[in-house]
């Protein structure tokens, strides 16, 4: 990977990166979706799918593709890169450098490969290096467990520092928002955590707005 330049042009605005629960309704799901879209400065949709056969499995994203695409995000799915083709989708999301690279080889460069689950700075670099189109940090793994914040940071600020791929940082609350920006992420995932209180994701996505901001003079 290269280093980033030494004169470097001002960073773009960190935008958001929302991660759905496991979806079993899509329809029913999009009525939420919809409106958190629209309450913020949203680049991608990571959807994650309920098991289901994979006729089921296609139908639901071709339920959710376009209404994420309307808004002029990228649609990418959780872990299967089977569906992507067929599906409408803009590319997948995998967990660990070995499905990772798996994904690159098949979907490489027609679609968009996110890669997560990264257990060390040498996966990470791995992925880059074989052509990720960005790394994410600090999401939640199978157990719900994360990284100490501090960790996640430092990750963050390192990535940011010398690699030009850009870094999603999951943000377990609003509170962890500013500090990850202020580290270097490029994108701000916002998890599990946004849609357990329906009555409050598009407040919650709208109070994003002023925490994504770059402090003065950021590069």
């Amino acid at each position: 990977m290269a280093q980033r330049p030494k004169n470097p042009e001002p960073r773009p605005q960190p935008r958001l990166y929302l991660i759905t629960p496991a979806i079993v309704d899509a329809e029913t799901f999009a009525l939420t979706l919809e409106p958190a879209l629209a309450a913020g400065d949203v680049a991608a949709v990571l959807l994650r799918l309920a098991p289901a056969d994979e006729r089921s499995q296609i139908n639901r994203i071709k339920a959710i593709a376009p209404l994420v695409q309307r808004h002029d995000a990228a649609l990418l799915v959780d872990g299967d890169t089977a569906l992507i083709a067929r599906s409408g989708a803009d590319g997948a999301h995998l967990s660990g450098i070995d499905a990772i690279t798996d994904a690159l080889g098949a979907l490489k460069p027609d679609w968009i490969v996110g890669a997560g689950g990264l257990a060390n700075r040498h996966d990470a670099m791995s992925a880059a290096e074989g052509g990720a189109d960005y790394v994410m940090f600090g999401e939640p793994d199978e157990q719900g467990e994360r990284p100490g914040f501090e960790t996640i940071l430092e990750r963050v600020t390192w990535w940011a520092e010398v690699f030009e791929a850009p870094c999603v940082a999951y943000a377990g609350s609003l509170d962890e928002i500013v500090r990850l920006v202020e580290a270097g992420a490029d994108f701000v995932a916002l998890g599990d955590w946004l849609w357990n209180d329906p009555q409050n994701i598009t407040r919650t996505v709208a109070a994003t707005a002023p925490l994504l901001r770059l402090p003065e003079n950021a590069v």
